[in-house]
């Protein structure tokens, strides 16, 4: 394996409304946006935290309509060969939901779920001219942690490990919640994973971005219509909250202070 593979290196919203969610993201986490050209495809936005390019936006696809998928955010993780990463997805007990495919320029990307039916991107990209400075997790306006909800969350831990090459950071015993596996890519610790609790209905990924005080964050993503469903909690480091946006996306947000 690379010294890239197993990174997660994106952040991906599908939204019906691109405008609306510009706006409230700029207003909740900070970031700008500008619209990247793209022939013959759905117009894609970009957010930049200070100056660097950070998540994408796309409209919510029509093929995806009626299908109760609501509106969300989806990580990309980077694979030496996404054609041989989506079979050994397939072959472990996973599945395939968009078969391999090039985006011109970018790389080559394929949609993925892991045996629970938690939904990925995964993606070989093209070498960069100009990469992105690595920032430090807690750098306001950046994806600094990752989350997953699992049926299991040792036997999803196992998973990754495999295909990935995660490694286990450590366990923290969170009592009647259970044990939180926090892991790491080579050597970087980017996450966590855990047992879903009964009141969670589905395994699913979900992505935190740094703000710099959570209280005015909440206020603000109250102000721009969102919700925020839990929190904010007190965790290692810091504090956390998890909200949706006023189109339904699932979000996080964590802060080193209220």
């Amino acid at each position: 394996m690379s010294n890239t593979h197993g990174k997660f290196i994106w952040c991906e919203l599908m939204t019906p409304d691109p405008d609306a969610a510009a706006k409230f993201y700029g207003s909740v986490v900070g970031w700008t946006s500008s619209k990247m050209p793209a022939e013959d495809q759905p117009e894609y936005v970009i957010f930049e935290a200070n100056g660097v390019r950070v998540a994408g936006m796309m409209p919510f696809p029509a093929e995806l309509e009626g299908q109760g998928i609501p509106p969300n955010w989806t990580g990309y993780v980077a694979v030496d060969n996404v054609d041989q990463s989506a079979r050994d997805f397939a072959a472990n007990g996973g599945t395939v939901r968009r078969q391999p495919a090039d985006i011109p320029g970018i790389g080559r990307f394929a949609v993925v779920a892991d045996p629970d039916g938690a939904v990925l991107c995964i993606m070989t990209p093209l070498p960069m001219e100009n990469p992105p400075p690595e920032l430090p997790f807690d750098t306001p306006g950046h994806v600094g942690w990752r989350e997953l909800y699992a049926n299991d969350g040792a036997k999803a831990f196992d998973f990754y490990s495999k295909l990935f090459g995660w490694t286990k950071d450590q366990d923290f015993d969170m009592g009647p919640m259970g044990v939180y596996h926090i892991f790491a890519e080579h050597g970087k610790q980017t996450g966590g994973m855990m047992t879903r609790p009964p009141e969670v209905k589905m395994a699913f990924w979900s992505h935190y971005f740094t703000v710099p005080a959570l209280d005015a964050a909440i206020e603000r993503t109250n102000a721009g219509g969102g919700k925020v469903v839990n929190g904010p909690m007190e965790v290692p480091g810091g504090w956390v909250c998890q909200a949706v946006d006023p189109q339904g996306a699932y979000f996080c947000l964590s802060a080193g202070k209220r």
